[in-house]
């Protein structure tokens, strides 16, 4: 019939057709101006596509990142409880606001679950488009009687802000006849949102044996560097390749009947060999590997061009559901676990502090805070950051006239003080560089990486960045209420810890300084085993500064303390090399040093010594023991001498890595040093930094969650970022090589939650990890996957490697996530996959979490 109908018009002529095909137009004119407004009508009237009410913050902007064309790729303490008991105060109330955020294709309504608000039970409540909600202004009287504070936090204008609404030890490098030592525990800003990135791309499978003085692996790795010469499809120049941005790469782009309408650019990348490109994971007997480019279409449009749908894991976005807990968006989930601490016997030695995890790792994901938003970038975070991000207070109104922290309207500020350092960390840190000659201190050159103990909201670590020094703070969850979220969400290094009844999770003669100002730790107590547990982490030479009343306070039980301290260390073999006193503060510290020789073990009644046998680095559920490790005095051993001055010791092997044994990847650990270092030199410089779309200057904490001798950290060096370098319970115990470079990180196992607060950090770096973890934790990524969400903060970036159905697995996963796949690689039968993190948060709340 329409076709019929077209050619009888087109038989009519004269005037009269003329009449009549203009009435007929005029009335098909008419009818499809009225169906439209019915649709329109339709519309606007429909709930399903346009929310009754919204928050009045507003969506994310949809920014597109610059990728870069690649033709040629070549190759403090702060009085915080970290050993002490007793919460104060009562709880207080969130609420659940709902926030819509855009994602391509959906029209779900997000929700973001309530922080804690300030002066209780009150929330945030949803308000209608177009409105604002309301705020009260508030003061907080500290624990003097001193008012401060002002209007709390308001939400900006949404037209102008954005809402971002024991540990394993196969074989030890240097002592192959270590036993492994383990208790309870199996062995086995605001920008960059971007285009999307091409999966569906050229493969090739292969696989390469790795042998190890530590274990025997099957692993490839990525070079990610394109040496002149490499070839694409055929006899074409990569370079050729690379500048193509359509189908017509022969196979290399694969057609999927999708079009990108933007500008497009292609990135290269190449497996090289050791010589030239630093890949580390060939085995040395098999030559090198052959080499391959593959190209990554990014597109600068925002659409989604050529990301197929990955299998594996979750793939409908109603499955997902928000965490219902009393912590509410601060839930961690192995100390938070209210059901295990309610069963504990006893908490006198700080049991309730320490990790408690679920039998069953949570799935849900964890909450916003109302009015989150992308957090203020390094150096101003240190300074300040958004109150909505970390909606505490209660610390400012105790600690306020001690300049931690303070309310200023719509942020929260630190004006660098602390409980022994009220006028600044500055200056506190230039009393301690005063006091003590270079050969014990020198921040920057002999001492680098330093522990503080209670941190608070960790301004001695933040202000020693200065000074060149990288500091790991860690105090408890407990009433001194955020201090490490703060720390976090200033850009300072922190997790959340205890020095309770189980070792930290570091390894033995790692940290350079150890520091406490007034961190309410009971050192004296019970044969002092706390302090021997700063013993056990202290190199040989290396510093306790304690800072705290008993030091200068002549009260009965400061000079108590004391005396019980004086005796103590003088047991321990420690030297007191300087008791200061501070002017400016009214306070003073004292200095201990660790011996570096075995001679005052041997002629004095000491504290009782370890056994041979007890590893001093097995950190992982070790019970402490009221005991001292004997310092190494062989040569070649570990912690016999000082590692080179910083910035040298970061590119040099530890001296103690020898030729006689094999490393990670099957070299001989020298020259396995070497090549990581090589290998992620290349990866960083020639595809990170510029073939992502990462916003670098957004980029702050990141943490490489499989870290292998720390060359992922080392190559970003340059950046003003820092790195947690996570060494895996089941891995080769490489951490004691990290802290020798002057870099730091810690042990853990990722079947369980890490002991840190969400939206911890802006990168996660996952160098086959993904494959290990679902081996390992029952044979699915859903935990692991929940686990990175909840630690990785909007707008934040996940770089997965890993074999290519585990990446493909982690794709279908995030997808499901509503996050936004950047790229996706693939070569050799391995992955590449860089995906960013998206504020969506589901509509759907899970039953109570007790």
């Amino acid at each position: 019939m329409p076709s019929f109908g077209r050619d009888r018009y087109q038989r009519l002529d004269g005037g009269g057709a003329g009449r009549k095909l203009s009435s007929f137009c005029s009335s098909a004119t008419i009818v499809l101006f009225v169906a439209l407004c019915l649709v329109g009508a339709w519309m606007m009237s429909s709930s399903s596509n346009i929310p009754v009410t919204t928050t009045a913050v507003s969506p994310p902007e949809n920014k597109r990142s610059e990728a870069k064309v690649a033709d040629d790729l070549s190759g403090a303490g702060d009085d915080a409880p970290a050993g002490t008991g007793g919460d104060a105060g009562g709880d207080s109330g969130t609420k659940d606001g709902g926030t819509q955020t855009a994602d391509a294709g959906s029209s779900n309504d997000a929700t973001t679950g309530g922080g804690e608000e300030v002066g209780g039970d009150t929330g945030q409540a949803v308000v209608a488009e177009g409105e604002t909600a309301s705020t009260k202004n508030q003061t907080f009287s500290d624990e003097n009687g001193a008012t401060e504070g002002g209007e709390v936090a308001k939400p900006e204008d949404p037209e102008t802000e954005k809402n971002a609404a024991g540990h394993a030890k196969p074989e030890a490098i240097g002592d192959k006849d270590k036993v492994s030592k383990q208790s309870g525990q199996d062995a086995s800003n605001d920008d960059d949102t971007g285009g999307q990135a091409d999966s569906n791309i050229q493969n090739q499978e292969a696989s390469t044996d790795v042998s190890s003085g530590f274990s025997t692996k099957n692993q490839t790795t990525f070079d990610d560097a394109n040496n002149n010469g490499n070839m694409v499809d055929g006899d074409k120049p990569a370079n050729e390749a690379a500048a193509l941005n359509d189908d017509s790469a022969a196979g290399v782009v694969a057609k999927n009947g999708t079009s990108s309408v933007g500008q497009t650019e292609a990135v290269a990348f190449a497996v090289g060999d050791d010589t030239n490109n630093g890949t580390i994971s060939q085995d040395a007997e098999s030559g090198p590997p052959e080499r391959d480019v593959v190209v990554v279409v990014i597109s600068h449009d925002g659409e989604t061009t050529r990301v197929p749908d990955a299998g594996g894991g979750i793939t409908s976005t109603s499955t997902w559901k928000l965490c219902n807990t009393t912590a509410g968006a601060d839930y961690i989930p192995c100390l938070d676990n209210d059901a295990a601490i309610k069963k504990l016997k006893t908490t006198k030695h700080y049991e309730h502090r320490e990790r408690h995890c679920p039998s069953t790792p949570p799935t849900c994901l964890v909450p916003l805070p109302d009015g989150y938003r992308t957090p203020i970038p390094w150096p101003s975070s240190r300074d300040k950051i958004r109150y909505h991000n970390v909606p505490h207070t209660r610390l400012a109104a105790y600690k306020g006239h001690q300049n931690w922290v303070k309310v200023s309207g719509e942020h929260l500020t630190f004006p660098g003080g602390g409980t022994q350092f009220k006028h600044g960390a500055a200056h506190y840190i230039d009393v301690m560089q005063e006091s003590l000659p270079p050969e014990v201190l020198a921040w920057g050159t002999r001492s680098r990486v330093a522990l503080d103990v209670g941190c608070g909201v960790a301004s001695f670590g933040g202000f020693l960045f200065d000074r060149d020094v990288l500091t790991m703070s860690f105090a408890p969850k407990d009433e001194h209420e955020a201090q490490v979220q703060f720390a976090l969400e200033r850009g300072i290094p922190a997790v959340s810890a205890v020095m309770g009844t189980l070792r930290l999770p570091f390894p033995g003669n790692v940290f350079d300084v150890v520091h406490c100002a007034r961190c309410r730790v009971p050192w004296h107590i019970e044969g002092g085993k706390l302090l021997l547990e700063v013993n056990r982490l202290l190199r040989p030479g290396g510093v306790f500064i304690w800072s705290a009343t008993p030091v200068y306070r002549k009260v009965p039980e400061d000079v108590e303390i004391w005396h019980a301290m004086a005796a103590l260390t003088k047991s321990m073999c420690w030297e007191m090399v300087k008791r200061t006193s501070d002017t400016v503060d009214q306070t003073a510290m004292v200095v201990f040093k660790k011996p570096t020789t075995n001679d005052c073990y041997d002629n004095r009644n000491t504290t009782t010594m370890c056994e041979a046998a007890d590893d001093q680095d097995a950190a992982w559920n070790v019970t402490l023991q009221a005991c001292m490790h004997r310092v190494p005095v062989e040569a070649s051993a570990r912690g016999a001498r000082w590692p080179a001055p910083w910035p040298d010791r970061l590119a040099a092997a530890p001296y103690w890595l020898r030729e006689e044994q094999t490393g990670v990847y099957g070299k001989p650990a020298p020259a396995d040093f070497a090549a990581d270092g090589e290998h992620w030199r290349s990866v960083v410089q020639n595809s990170y930094l510029n073939g992502m779309g990462i916003d670098w200057k957004n980029v702050r904490n990141v943490m490489d969650m499989r870290a292998v001798y720390g060359g992922f950290a080392a190559a970003l060096r340059e950046m003003k970022v820092w790195v947690m370098n996570v060494v895996p319970i089941d891995s080769p115990d490489t951490l004691p090589i990290i802290y020798d470079r002057g870099l730091f990180g810690m042990y853990h196992d990722w079947c369980e939650s890490f002991s840190t607060y969400p939206r911890s950090y802006d990168l996660l770096h996952a160098d086959h990890l993904f494959s290990r973890i679902k081996s390992r934790c029952g044979g699915t990524l859903l935990p692991a996957m929940v686990e990175a969400d909840r630690v990785l903060r909007p707008d934040g970036t996940l770089i997965v490697r890993d074999d290519k159905e585990t990446v493909q697995e982690v794709q279908g996963l995030a997808k499901s996530l509503h996050w936004e796949v950047r790229m996706t690689v693939s070569m050799q039968g391995e992955e590449l996959l860089c995906v960013r993190k998206t504020t969506w948060r589901p509509t759907q709340v899970e039953a109570l979490i007790s």
